[in-house]
């Protein structure tokens, strides 16, 4: 969990600033489903994106 977060920092909280929390919380759901959920590769996973792993491990 905690590199998971400082790879949110990294790649998202620390690049921008934004007008709401509503924005702000629209932008971190995005990231984590649509990108660190399907496409960011992970090496736990064997440098695959979960989704993929998911569907090799069927």
């Amino acid at each position: 969990m905690e590199s998971f977060l400082l790879t949110l920092k990294f790649e998202l909280v620390h690049q921008r600033r934004w007008a709401t929390q509503d924005e702000a919380r629209g932008e971190l759901f995005a990231y984590i489903e649509r990108y660190s959920n399907r496409q960011r590769i992970h090496s736990a996973l064997g440098y695959l994106p979960p989704e993929q792993a998911e569907r090799a491990a069927k």
